[in-house]
């Protein structure tokens, strides 16, 4: 990752047009191709930015960044103050709070609960954007991606659509169907994960776990 601290202008021409006056910013370029350019405000969201993939060509003075549909991101430096990069290595990426991971687990032991006649094939299985949770086989022997939440929210459904996307197709998994599980599930995201086929399972955390409430009941 290179990390450029410069006072700059920036100009944007494509589809839309847009521009930066002169200020000190900080220019992110990244492994992958992508430049950014952040002010010291916005949280995490650039001011502008260009996506990979895109080319970078650098003059004195000047930066032009530009993607295959021809657009360019346009950076006129003035100044720079610091101009540095650092080697990050391979990210293991982001790794499920204990209550997720431990909810995956329990889940992979007991696949039953998801459905009747369900059988674990494998966890965390391998897609080209990252790994599904569960895959599974049900009781007729048809592939199950099973994405397992704490809080199912709308994010939830729509990572899962992307893996089932990929998953179905490949002839040896195909036709794939979709579960979407966690301890509670938003309705939004409910009324969504219904909209494309997948099944939506609440289930006890505790329950998994064994545990059982002392609590009286009158009924």
């Amino acid at each position: 990752m290179r990390l450029v601290i410069a006072k700059c202008s920036v100009d944007y021409v494509g589809r839309l047009s847009a521009h930066l006056p002169l200020a000190t910013r900080l220019l992110m370029v990244k492994a992958d191709g992508s430049v950014s350019i952040h002010a010291d405000d916005r949280a995490y969201k650039p001011l502008n930015w260009m996506s990979p993939p895109c080319r970078l060509e650098e003059a004195p003075g000047v930066w032009r960044v530009v993607n295959k549909a021809g657009e360019e991101l346009r950076i006129t430096l003035e100044e720079i103050f610091q101009d540095t990069s650092y080697e990050l290595g391979v990210d293991p990426g982001l790794r499920k709070d204990g209550v997720e991971a431990h909810l995956q687990e329990l889940l992979a032991a007991n696949p039953g609960v998801l459905g009747e006649g369900f059988t674990l094939v494998r966890r965390e299985y391998m897609t080209a954007i990252g790994p599904v949770d569960l895959l599974c086989r049900d009781a007729n022997s048809g592939s199950v991606a099973v994405e397992v939440k704490r809080r199912g929210d709308i994010d939830g459904v729509e990572q899962l659509t992307r893996y089932l996307e990929l998953m179905n197709r490949d002839p040896l998994l195909s036709p794939v169907v979709g579960v979407f599980a966690a301890q509670e599930i938003k309705p939004q995201a409910r009324v969504l994960a219904t909209d494309r086929g997948i099944r939506c399972v609440v289930v006890d955390y505790d329950k998994l776990r064994g545990i059982v409430k002392d609590e009286l009941t009158l009924f």
